[in-house]
Parts: structure tokens; sequence; C-alpha cells
């Protein structure tokens, strides 16, 4: 996986939503993806804790020979995407953030919903997006435990999970929202039952696309600085997981199906004192 140049990294199968619209977009492309289920949810951890998971993890991917590193999690964008650019200057960085400006810019009502972790909401990023956008216009911040166990389960459409949406979604419709943004990407595996619940007048904002799209755009970026030319070929996948890698496999196919027709392969990885090693 040499050729791999960059790298998808979450706390568990929520960021293979953004993976696979990275490999419809580059449907040759070498690609890795790390998922530390040792670890999740990370929304209920510290920011500190978050950071130092987010270091170490970009320690082990720039040893891989990663140079563009995709954070398709909100709550590690939010604790740690800031300091990650500076302690590590030459790796490029696309980070996750709820997209608080398209929702914004497309509400009739005045009021949006935003449904993330806790830790999403106490970070440096969304802080700063509500300062920068949220003029005029009621934003409700809704943290919602439990549902990111239910996705790494596999529980995406049964009676607890339902249950847990209703509750945390009535108070939003009950404020007239028209905009909801998803601001976990765990959570964009639940968009069917989301939908149900909210009804057609609430628009769910869905970052997927646009963050696949300014990954592939970093990666051409980077391909025309270094001088590589040419597509980028091989078309192989490289996962690592700190948890189970039976289960692990298993979430791949369930979750990005189109891996049922490429060749992927399944590493683990654990963690050992200050750092990750390769299993």
């Amino acid at each position: 996986m040499s050729s791999a140049l960059m790298g998808v990294v979450d706390s568990g199968v929520g960021g293979l939503s953004i993976y696979e619209e990275i490999v419809r977009l580059l449907p040759q492309g070498n690609l890795l993806y790390l998922a530390d289920q040792t670890h999740v949810p990370y929304g209920p951890r510290s920011l500190e804790q978050i950071r130092e998971f987010s270091v170490k993890i970009t320690r082990f991917l720039v040893k891989q020979g990663i140079k563009i590193i995709v954070i398709a999690c909100n709550t590690m964008s939010a604790a740690s995407l800031y300091y990650l650019r500076k302690q590590f200057p030459d790796i490029f960085f696309v980070g996750m953030e709820p997209a608080l400006k398209p929702s914004i810019e497309k509400t009739r009502s005045g009021s949006i919903g935003v449904i993330a972790t806790q830790a999403t909401f106490q970070g440096k990023p969304y802080e700063n997006l509500i300062k920068k956008y949220a003029h005029n216009v009621e934003v409700i911040h809704q943290p919602c435990p439990g549902l990111v166990e239910q996705v790494e389960a596999g529980k995406v459409n049964t009676p607890e999970i339902r249950f847990l949406l209703q509750q945390y979604l009535q108070p939003m419709i009950e404020k007239k929202i028209d905009q909801l943004v998803l601001g976990c990407t765990h959570y964009l595996f639940l968009k069917p039952v989301i939908k149900e619940i909210v009804g057609d007048k609430i628009s769910l904002i869905d970052p997927a696309l646009p963050v696949a799209r300014q990954a592939v755009s970093v990666l051409n970026q980077y391909r025309n600085e270094k001088g590589l030319t040419g597509s980028a070929e091989g078309d192989k996948h490289l996962f690592f997981t700190s948890g189970n890698r039976e289960t692990f496999t298993g979430q791949i196919i369930r979750y990005l199906p189109l891996m049922k027709d490429k060749h992927f392969q399944v590493r683990g990885f654990e963690w050992e004192g200050g750092s990750i090693i390769d299993k």
C-alpha cells in the first residue's frame, strides 16, 4: 500500500459514509481506512484525550506513507484538527464540521437543528461556526448519546434507535426547524429513519459528498505539487481496526456494499503505551 496517499480516519464505522463517496470519485484509487474501535465512541471523552488519540493515529498513518488524512469524524475534528495541522505541517488534513453555513443559507423558518456528539459541540471549530454564521437564526443543538453505539452494533432500524431519535428530534420539530444538520458521520446511516420521523418539510444536511470532493481536490493538489502525473491506479483498499477484525469485515460489507466487488484487506492495530503498533 505504499502508493496509498490518502487515509480516512474515524472512531468506528461512521467514516465509511465518507469513504464511500471518495471511492465513487476515485474508482481506481488506493486508499486506507482506520477505525479506532477500541475507543469508540469518542463523543463522551474529553477533548484532551481525543487529541491524544489523534496524534498517535496520525503518527501511525505517517509511518504507512499517508500524506493526506481525512478526519471523517466530527468529534475528532472538533478536538484535534487545529492542533494536528500545527503538529504535522507536512501533512494535509481534511476535517469535518457541522454544515451550519449551507443550512443557514437554506432556512426559511429561521430555525435549524444540529445533532452531534457532546464533544463536537464543545470544540473550538463549532464555536467559531456559530460566531461566524449564526446571526439572526435560531440554532438548536442536540447531543445524541447512544446513537453511535447503536450504529456500531448494526442497529440502524430498530425500536431502540427509533425511540432515541424520537426523543432527540421531537423538540426540534416542535421548534419548527426546516433544516437538520447531521453532525456525526455515524448518523448518516440513520438517514432513512430520521427522514421518517422529521417528515418532508425538514431537509437533512448530509456532509459526505462535499467532504469527499474536498479530499479529492486536496489529493489532486498534492499530486500536482509533487509532479505525480497520470491517474491513481490500483483500486486497493486497506482497512485497519483496533477492534475485532472479523466483526469489522462484516461491518465494511454491510455499510460499504461497493466493497463486495473490490479487493480489500483488513488488518488490526493495538494501542501499546505511547504509540500504536501494527498487529
